[in-house]
């Protein structure tokens, strides 16, 4: 019997604004050997409007945009290239718009106390999601529950660290 080479995963790097999604989610996604891609890519212009407009998207606003990764993650699962996407997946029933479209996905949440996600989030340029709306973001964040699949990483340590965590966390779930 010979052994088999597993799938390339279909992960949702998730967390709030300025948990490092898009900057670990890369670095994770390179370690896996699989494509990245930033669901923030996806929106549609309305929802980017409202955003950097100060704004916080409702359910209404993210529905299409959540089935959307979902069939992102299942197509790449489909052809086999696998993938990592960064995506806020607050909320459970967002989470599950997601795994009802790509049900091989693993949530892999980035958690970090409000101080270091404030200091990340008040030191970045060029992003429409203002440093105001993170209190809306900790407010609305449901976190994993044990019956999802997923892994918690917190993101206190240096970014090498957590990416190494992270991509261990991954392989092992993934190789239960």
């Amino acid at each position: 019997m010979s052994a088999r080479e597993p799938e390339p995963p279909t992960v949702v790097v998730m967390g709030v604004s300025g948990s490092g999604k898009s900057t670990i989610g890369r670095l994770v996604a390179r370690e896996l050997g699989v494509p990245f891609t930033d669901a923030d890519d996806l929106h549609p212009i309305a929802n980017i409007e409202k955003m950097a407009s100060g704004v916080p998207l409702d359910d209404e606003d993210r529905r299409p945009w959540l089935e959307l990764v979902g069939t992102t993650l299942a197509e790449a699962d489909r052809a086999g290239t696998g993938l990592v996407v960064a995506c806020s997946a607050l909320k459970r029933a967002y989470r599950d718009a997601i795994l009802a479209e790509a049900p091989a996905t693993l949530f892999l949440h980035l958690h970090g106390s409000r101080a270091v996600l404030a200091a990340r989030t008040e030191g970045r340029t060029g992003h429409f999601m203002p440093p105001s709306l993170l209190d809306s973001q900790l407010a609305s964040l449901e976190p994993l529950e044990r019956d999802e699949p997923g892994v918690v990483v917190d993101i206190g340590d240096p970014v090498e660290k957590v990416v190494e965590r992270a991509a261990a966390s991954v392989a092992a779930r993934l190789g239960d």
